[in-house]
């Protein structure tokens, strides 16, 4: 597994500084976060509560200990209620899905319109886990039927293949903030494309200082998105000179990192090898930690 970052190596702790034990975070109200004790973690993950569980046994196992402080959360989109109708009332060549919360709304709604047949293509493994439940049951009516050689949606845009030289209609299910590069690598290529904006990310607002003193002294933060890396950087403007790693799930959130005008930025070059991810794509980090081990 490679990976790329603007130097190296990222994380080198002082010897004993890894604590295992039980997550350091309780939940009390909404949208509020806060420690229940004050050792400094290792890394901070910032992706939703429940999204976070494989990846915090990855990490505790190489004894290096998370903070979990959600930093955004799904909600519907403006064509979400759209979605079932358009699967009712229209047949598409091809379902593209570009991340494990897109596949899962994607899921609500297909099944709310009755589970017509549908031939999907995934960016990568992490999202195709999501349809496992459906693909591997008796009902064959949702086929996994393509992955790009990479896990990067600018590649299934220019992998994904046609039927026929006729038109090829593409359902692309995305988050309303994602970007255009799928829908037009498509359109370039001749496809049909309807895009349904179906989910969005709003950014958590309130942390309780202890939980934001406890995240500002990790050496590195995990970021699953662009969204998310803005939602964090619009926590540590409280603080002054804030400069540690951040470790990216993806060339595109990475990308987005570099043009914050963050320097240590790190990433993997070849997703889509080990673990779940999507267009935003879930490397295990404690590999990516183990670089500076």
């Amino acid at each position: 597994m490679a990976f790329s970052a603007s130097r190296a190596p990222f994380f080198s702790p002082p010897s004993g500084t890894f604590r295992a034990g039980p997550g350091r975070r309780v939940a009390s109200a909404p949208g509020k976060f806060t420690a229940c004790h004050s050792p400094p973690p290792d890394v901070v993950l910032t992706r939703e509560r429940g999204k976070n569980a494989k990846l915090i046994a990855a990490l505790e196992k190489h004894n290096i200990q998370p903070l979990e402080l959600p930093l955004i959360k799904h909600v519907d989109g403006p064509d979400t209620d759209k979605l079932s109708d358009v699967l009712r009332n229209d047949k598409f060549d091809w379902i593209t899905v570009t991340s494990p919360e897109a596949a899962a709304v994607f899921l609500r709604g297909w099944k709310a319109a009755g589970c017509p047949k549908v031939r999907i293509a995934v960016v990568g493994a992490g999202t195709a886990r999501v349809f496992d439940e459906v693909s591997l049951s008796d009902d064959q009516s949702l086929e996994i039927a393509f992955s790009p050689s990479k896990a990067l949606g600018k590649v299934l845009a220019l992998e994904l293949p046609r039927g026929s030289e006729g038109p090829c209609k593409v359902l692309y299910p995305a988050s309303a903030k994602a970007g255009h590069e799928i829908q037009n690598g498509l359109s370039n290529r001749g496809f049909e494309v309807t895009r349904l904006n179906t989910y969005t990310t709003v950014p958590v607002q309130d942390v309780e200082p202890l939980t934001l003193k406890l995240a500002v002294s990790a050496p590195v933060v995990a970021v699953a998105s662009p969204s998310a890396l803005r939602a964090w950087l619009n926590l540590v403007s409280q603080v002054d000179d804030w400069n540690n790693a951040v470790a990216c799930i993806g060339e595109t959130t990475a990308s987005a990192a570099k043009t914050l005008g963050l320097k240590r930025v790190y990433y993997p070059t070849s997703p889509g090898l080990d673990g779940p991810e999507g267009v935003e794509n879930e490397q295990p980090l404690y590999q990516m930690m183990e670089l500076g081990s």
